[in-house]
């Protein structure tokens, strides 16, 4: 159970290699899972089940590791936000060769450098450079510490 944003969430997860064999679709499954989520704010209670498969065995993940990952996904998410939001990187077109490989790169050191303004978000950071671009060029500039 998990507190916090004024809810309470209780999260349960079920996992099985029964299915394994079924799925054929899919090689290297090791185990499939069912997670429910129960949250309860406002004085409302809701329940979302999802369900998913993992390639990593019962002995490697058993179910509280496996629910662990499931949790930490939405971190993950949570970084690919700025790039996905702000700099709008799900309409980029570029999908051959290295290049989205390349661009994905490029909008990683933009953003460290935005951060580095300290404009508090990236937002406001892209709204700054936008209006005074020799900021951009000054950011480009400064030495960086290895230890940040």
């Amino acid at each position: 159970m998990s507190k916090g944003h004024g809810r309470v969430e209780r999260r349960s997860i079920t996992t099985t290699t029964w299915l394994n064999e079924y799925l054929t679709r899919w090689p290297g499954v090791q185990q499939v899972f069912r997670l429910e989520r129960q949250r309860r704010a406002d004085g409302k209670t809701t329940v979302e089940v999802v369900y998913g498969i993992s390639s990593l065995s019962p002995v490697a993940a058993p179910p509280d590791t496996v629910l662990g990952y499931t949790r930490s996904h939405w971190g993950i998410e949570s970084l690919h936000y700025v790039r996905d939001v702000t700099l709008d990187e799900d309409r980029c077109r570029v999908r051959r060769g290295t290049a989205p490989r390349v661009l994905a790169s490029l909008r990683n050191v933009a953003v460290y450098l935005l951060r580095r303004l300290g404009a508090g978000t990236i937002a406001a950071a892209v709204r700054t450079v936008v209006a005074r671009p020799e900021l951009a060029l000054a950011a480009l500039n400064q030495p960086i510490s290895i230890s940040e």
